[in-house]
């Protein structure tokens, strides 16, 4: 094995305390003799959530050895709420132990600078390993074996059962829904996310006519007691009267036939896309990646594609799949649809000549129209990745907050379900203003036009609730916030950008057709970055800083393959590392003349 730096854990601390635990307080002390992963992550990231599915065949093969430890590391104001992570923790399965750490106490001790993140913890309770972004599994799985060999022949390894205490499970016909659809009979079909099925409601939106699926994860087609889902979000009718649904954990779309129940997939090979892999080809063929819901548009199905940033569009005719709108790159960038970026798209709804989106992560409601040329992204609401709150009025300084869903409403305006504000928004190109609608919601994630009135899927009330349009707005007091995480002190002028990558042991980087990385650079405000914007293919950037603006957020996107490293296989397993980083820099006389980002390998605490 190969040697590795002392470097003692930070305890772990968190003032909203534990869940999953049986109301147990845990220290590193109390877990002492496991092999202790810790996966810094926050509900709101798509990233995240990949991680907790990519954790879940480990922790279940070395349940005895490893203990995994969730902690929970807010982003937006409303994950600050004990109960929205309580929710959250049920909401995405989470079986292990959550640490909701609301003031990121956690976060500082062990320097994490981007979600998701995960640290190693030997069982002599040293730091042995730290990775930020996705893709990891293979690389931990080795680490886990090689500490196993290591500390069980040392005699420093205890196995058993671990602190996971499951809550206890409570009986609702649905369970944290996604999406709904109004069927031609007046009923609704819901995708109830947590349950893995999709329910069908009377017209009262609360009676179960049906439920398509067996309730188990997985990925299987056949009829409704047999076929599978995993965590299904959006739904869209087709031109033949089927239902295209987003499969978001299973990376694919699936089709529901009404009458007969029985459920095919259209689209996604199971696995999630990486880059590097085909954005376009025959549908069966192609990845998709947390596809998060779906429209009919411009004779296409559109896909919030959430995984990569992405609008993708799946062509029934033709039963292929491609890339409509987005580069990869997250951020807000309007333009010509193939230079737009997006963060997280995770609402569609089409409106005549107009597809609206829900923008997740910048807090934004966008829309995509052709220009005659092609199709052109533009944005209504919302200002970047870090700014967000509730005010209403003008929209180029209205706020939203993480907003999942949006509405086509009958006078041409858009309902937003403003999910992080509990609130149901209102957004009027006709002149430009946001108004609120509708409070005191919970985590409203989508709703659907009937009559006069909106149903609106209460996600953490686990409920669809019926709401008359309002003649006139609800007024609220306004809020603005912004992303709350420590300031990098920064020089002015000349500065280093590194991102450190190492191979995991048993990897080496694959340059077999040219270079293994890359890495993408900007700003915000755009002005930070005097030089050094754009892409290149070395992890290390030259940049120059200017120093008539006083702080800001740089972007940082690095992506980097490593191959298996056995020289007897012909034919090694790659793997792909990626990580988007958004690091908060203030300008310093005294500051730092370099930044370094770790994506993969070991990373000491106080680096």
């Amino acid at each position: 094995m190969t040697a590795r730096a002392r470097v003692r854990a930070p305890e772990l601390i968190g003032k909203g305390g534990w869940l999953n635990t049986g109301d147990q307080q845990l220290t590193l002390a109390d877990l002492r003799g496991r092999i202790v992963i810790l996966d810094f992550w926050t509900f709101c990231c798509v990233n995240c959530l990949h991680v907790l599915d990519e954790l879940r065949e480990l922790e279940e093969k070395h349940r005895d050895t490893v203990v995994i430890i969730g902690v929970h590391s807010p982003k937006f104001v409303h994950e600050a709420e004990h109960q929205a992570v309580v929710d959250a923790v049920e909401r995405y399965e989470v079986h292990h132990p959550v640490l909701d750490d609301p003031e990121l106490g956690t976060w500082k001790q062990y320097a994490v600078r981007a979600w998701p993140t995960l640290v190693v913890v030997d069982p002599e309770g040293y730091v042995v390993a730290q990775h930020a972004g996705e893709g990891h599994a293979h690389a931990l799985e080795a680490l886990v074996t090689e500490l196993e060999a290591e500390h069980g022949a040392k005699g420093t390894l205890r196995r058993g059962d671990g602190p996971y205490v499951a809550p206890e499970p409570v009986a609702t016909h649905l369970r944290f829904p996604g999406k709904a659809l109004a069927l031609a009979d007046g009923g609704f079909l819901v995708s109830d996310t947590t349950r893995h099925q999709l329910v069908e409601l009377g017209a009262d939106g609360e009676t179960v006519v049906r439920r398509f699926g067996d309730g188990e994860r997985g990925l299987v087609d056949g009829g409704p007691d047999v076929a599978r889902f995993s965590e299904p979000q959006g739904l869209a009718l087709l031109p033949d009267g089927a239902v295209v649904v987003a499969d978001t954990v299973n990376h694919a779309l699936r089709r529901l036939d009404l009458a007969t129940g029985g459920v095919t997939t259209l689209a996604g090979t199971g696995g999630q896309w990486w880059q590097g892999f085909p954005t376009a080809g025959p549908a069966h063929e192609v990845a998709l990646s947390s596809p998060w819901d779906v429209a009919w548009f411009a004779g296409r199905v559109w896909i919030a594609m959430a995984g990569v940033h992405q609008l993708w569009a799946y062509d029934p005719a033709t039963e292929t799949v491609e890339v409509a709108a987005g580069t990869t790159n997250e951020g807000l960038v309007d333009g010509p649809a193939d230079e737009a970026w997006f963060a997280q798209p995770s609402g569609l709804a089409a409106a005549g000549d107009r597809l609206w989106v829900a923008d997740s992560e910048t807090s934004a409601v966008r829309w995509v129209e052709s220009d005659g040329a092609g199709f052109v992204v533009r944005t209504a609401v919302g200002t970047g990745l870090f700014d967000f709150g509730h005010r209403d009025g003008a929209a180029e300084q209205a706020l939203l907050q993480h907003p999942l869903g949006v509405t086509a409403l009958p006078d041409g305006s858009v309902a937003i379900s403003d999910t992080y504000n509990n609130a149901l928004r209102r957004f009027d190109p006709e002149t430009g203003e946001v108004t609120t609608l509708a409070t005191d919601l919970r985590e409203p994630s989508d709703a659907v036009l009937v009559g006069g009135d909106v149903v609106v899927v209460e996600s953490a009330r686990h409920r669809l609730t019926r709401l008359r349009l309002p003649e006139e707005a609800v007024r609220v007091e306004s809020a603005a916030h912004r992303t709350q995480r420590p300031a990098t002190e920064v020089a002015a002028g000349p500065f280093r950008l590194d991102v450190v990558f190492t191979a995991p042991a048993g990897q080496k980087s694959d340059e077999r057709y040219g270079p293994s990385t890359r890495l993408v650079v900007g700003s915000t405000p755009p002005e930070l970055l005097l030089e050094g914007e754009g892409k290149g293919t070395d992890l290390g950037r030259d940049l120059v800083l200017n120093p008539e603006v006083a702080e800001g957020v740089l972007h940082v996107s690095a992506m980097a393959a490593s191959c298996d490293d056995d020289p007897d296989n012909e034919y090694p397993a790659c793997h792909m590392h990626q990580q988007d980083w958004g690091v908060p820099v203030r300008l310093a006389a005294a500051g730092a003349g370099r930044l370094a980002l770790v994506l993969a390998g070991m990373d000491e605490p106080g680096e």
